[in-house]
């Protein structure tokens, strides 16, 4: 049984499912670390090749006909192990499984993400090659993003995150290409850029255009709101109007803004982090924004889940109504939970001395999941429970012929010995 430590997980924290995965072999600890691809493109469009990478879900398998939503990552190389950081702990409960991309930035960083050429910043001379972003958004849109999904198990739901400059392209991907993404999340933007020529543009959209169905998360650090004035605070930043305060206030003006215009239909947050600095910012932003973003996935009533009183007639209610709500946010047909926690739950319930309820569950992993060798290898742990060999054998046997891995033969032969 690969997941043996669901049950202390479901009794001692029922919201934090994907824990189970310390249970997981060094075998499947193997197939994880492969599940990461660097790769590169040459574009047409920039005139260079650019290196990313991807990350497939830790349930991925070549044969299966599961698609997945898509993360996408600005300045993927430099945050890639803070966006797998909270992605790693979150996946389960909070969050589906996903495709996660890192797209570098590290070359021509500025060029690539800023939204106009200036040549004087912060009343210096800018000598940097500037404003790319169009350019870069038209790589994203006709090469890449058409690469990850010829490539790759995809479904169009998209999420884009950036920080800073990058920050500053993700909300002009929502304000002039919001048919690309269908989340955002802008850590810290640079909405001073070019004397806020994109707040300008973005208050101006907002407050006419629709943006139904797309949802934004938006971080502020405010550790340090002035370069050197201690004095300058949240609550008085506004009445300051100097050049060193400019980033953060116009952080806070497109915010204030987006939050009053209920009638463009966006799904908004944002968040000051009083204790980050710009530098430190983009973990607790990453955390805080998927949660919001990926709020409806949220499982609903875990409490009756785990309730050995809940009517199995119950559950299946529950399920059905879960099941409508990921089908209709990713557009898909969608299962009702990610296997781990339907393997999890049957586990569960087979402890608690419920077996029609875990049986309902290691069925539904089966449908859902039909070419997981392990959905099988539960199912046979079920019958043998109920001492049921000639099923166990049977749900074994067809383990074994999906997959060919010895684990499933030892099975066997231990099983027929008995």
């Amino acid at each position: 049984m690969k997941y043996y430590l669901y049950l202390l997980v479901f009794i001692a924290s029922p919201l934090i499912v994907n824990q189970g995965a310390i249970a997981q072999t060094a075998e499947s600890q193997t197939a994880q670390f492969q599940n990461r691809i660097v790769d590169s493109i040459f574009s047409k469009t920039l005139g260079e090749s650019r290196d990313f990478w991807v990350r497939l879900p830790d349930n991925f398998q070549p044969d299966s006909d599961e698609k997945y939503a898509v993360i996408y990552l600005m300045d993927g190389f430099s945050l890639e192990s803070t966006l797998e950081t909270v992605y790693d702990n979150y996946w389960g409960h909070y969050l589906p499984h996903m495709i996660l991309v890192g797209i570098s930035n590290r070359n021509n960083r500025t060029r690539d993400l800023t939204t106009s050429q200036i040549k004087m910043r912060r009343g210096s001379a800018f000598d940097r090659e500037t404003g790319g972003a169009e350019t870069f958004t038209k790589f994203m849109e006709k090469e890449l993003i058409p690469h990850i999904d010829n490539k790759y198990p995809t479904i169009p739901y998209r999420t884009l995150i950036g920080h800073s400059y990058a920050g500053l392209f993700t909300l002009n991907m929502l304000v002039n290409h919001k048919h690309l993404f269908q989340n955002y999340i802008a850590i810290d933007p640079s909405l001073d850029w070019d004397d806020q020529k994109l707040l300008k543009e973005a208050k101006a959209k907002l407050s006419t255009e629709s943006y139904e169905g797309k949802s934004l998360f938006v971080s502020l650090a405010a550790e340090q709101l002035h370069m050197w004035n201690e004095d300058i605070t949240m609550e008085n930043i506004m009445d300051d109007s100097s050049e060193f305060t400019l980033f953060a206030r116009s952080i806070i003006e497109f915010s204030n803004f987006a939050k009053s215009q209920k009638q463009n239909g966006l799904n908004f947050s944002w968040k000051v982090y009083n204790e980050d600095l710009h530098g430190t910012v983009p973990l607790p932003s990453i955390r805080d924004g998927l949660i919001f973003l990926f709020e409806w996935y949220q499982f609903k009533s875990p409490q009756k889940y785990n309730n050995p009183q809940t009517p199995i007639e119950e559950l299946v209610s529950l399920l059905k109504e879960q099941e409508q709500i990921y089908t209709e946010h990713f557009g898909v047909p969608t299962a009702p939970m990610i296997d781990e926690m339907l393997n999890g739950y049957g586990y569960m319930n087979m402890q608690m001395g419920q077996p029609k309820k875990a049986l309902m569950f290691f069925e539904m992993n089966i449908k859902y999941n039909p070419t997981s060798a392990n959905a099988y290898d539960s199912m046979a742990e079920y019958y043998e429970s109920q001492n049921d060999k000639e099923n166990a054998l049977k749900y074994l046997k067809k383990a074994y012929e999906m997959s060919g891995d010895d684990y499933y033969k030892e099975r066997i032969e231990a099983l027929n010995k008995k």
